[in-house]
């Protein structure tokens, strides 16, 4: 009859625990490889993204993509008050230079918090023109001026915004073009 070795079976379970740890790792990064892409993939330290759609083809998952991009880009130069140039790479030329004025008005302000977002719809309308549907949940969030004192506006920051943006297809990228907020504290972050 063997004898019971608690050590070995630990080991043992050690090393089955590491090996499913590096094969989730491995299939996680075999997806992103094959270019599947998730919620959590495509999420950072302060930028959450909750939920995206199933079944996109790959021109929507490009333009997922390209706009979760551009929104960490810009989400990261409000948080930090530094980087707008950044983003032109990311935009339209008239939507960067809307932006920068932003930017000048506002020079010096940041803003903590997590920012969670759910994209409730990718639409590919043609090769040049998409638009993604979002629920932008800022209710994290507080502005500080230079100063460092809080600025927030409830108005503009710390609501759940329904926005719809327009990715344009130029010099051989998906670049933001139009962003539009279609309700305040009405969708809900999935």
């Amino acid at each position: 009859m063997p004898t019971f070795d608690l050590e070995a079976m630990a080991s043992a379970h050690a090393s089955e625990s590491a090996a499913a740890a590096e094969a989730s790792a491995s299939a996680a990064a075999s997806a992103e490889a094959a270019g599947v892409v998730t919620a959590e993939s495509l999420s950072t330290d302060r930028y959450e993204v909750t939920s995206i759609p199933e079944d996109l083809d790959e021109q929507q998952t490009e333009v997922l993509k390209a706009f979760i991009n551009y929104d960490q880009v810009t989400w990261n130069i409000w948080f930090t008050g530094t980087g707008v140039e950044k983003a032109e790479p990311l935009m339209t030329a008239e939507t960067y230079q809307n932006l920068k004025d932003s930017y000048e008005q506002v020079k010096g302000e940041t803003v903590e918090g997590n920012l969670r977002v759910s994209v409730t719809a990718v639409f590919a309308h043609d090769a040049t023109r998409a638009q993604v549907l979002i629920c932008d949940d800022q209710s994290d969030l507080v502005s500080y001026d230079a100063s460092g004192q809080d600025n927030s506006d409830p108005e503009t920051l710390q609501g759940r915004y329904e926005v719809l943006i327009t990715m344009t297809y130029e010099d051989g990228t998906w670049k933001e073009s139009e962003e539009k907020r279609l309700s305040a504290n009405e969708c809900v972050v999935g």
